[in-house]
């Protein structure tokens, strides 16, 4: 049996795609962002929480940086074991938040009953498979705005496939998965 522990466990921590970064940058590829990901369990953050509350928040921070610029994009979500694998469930950051500065470190307590469900993106379901955890969600996030997540993680590296496509036309997102590997 797997589990929400062990899915956390390959989850959490530290990492970049510095690996495929310099590989790309070596090809003459300059548009493809390095990028970080620090992931921190976080329930003891939040104030209020059920004592029987089955999931466990995380905050994910990201940042990726393209030709020498950095955008930080921070997510509180919420991961709980469900009878067919592991649900993430994304939630809406409190206002007053500054997501340009969020980290765990800068993370105020965050009353439960104030955090809600994200309205825009679709619940993603993980199911272990092949070695590692494989899921992701197509998210309506206006009547133009389409956002595709596809994940696989695995104990030697996460891939994250992210796109974001108006009317059709990507916006946002590469050709290829971004592979992070642990750097903690």
């Amino acid at each position: 049996m797997h589990d929400l522990s062990e899915f956390m466990d390959l989850l959490c921590g530290r990492f970049d795609n510095r690996e495929q970064f310099e590989q790309r940058q070596a090809a003459g590829d300059t548009s493809f962002p390095f990028a970080r990901h620090v992931n921190t369990l976080c329930n003891q953050k939040i104030s209020g929480l059920p004592a029987d509350f089955p999931g466990l928040f995380l905050l994910e921070e990201s940042y990726y940086t393209v030709q020498g610029r950095t955008n930080a994009s921070p997510h509180l979500f919420c991961f709980t074991q469900e009878a067919d694998g592991i649900l993430l469930t994304s939630y809406d950051l409190p206002r007053g938040l500054d997501p340009k500065t969020l980290s765990y470190e800068t993370m105020p307590e965050l009353p439960f009953d104030q955090l809600s469900p994200s309205q825009k993106f679709t619940p993603a379901l993980y199911r272990f498979q092949d070695g590692g955890w494989v899921g992701g969600s197509e998210s309506m996030f206006s009547p133009v705005m389409k956002f595709t997540l596809f994940e696989r993680f695995f104990p030697d590296r996460l891939e994250v496939s992210e796109s974001m496509e108006r009317e059709g036309k990507r916006v946002f997102g590469y050709d290829v998965p971004l592979i992070y590997k642990r750097t903690n």
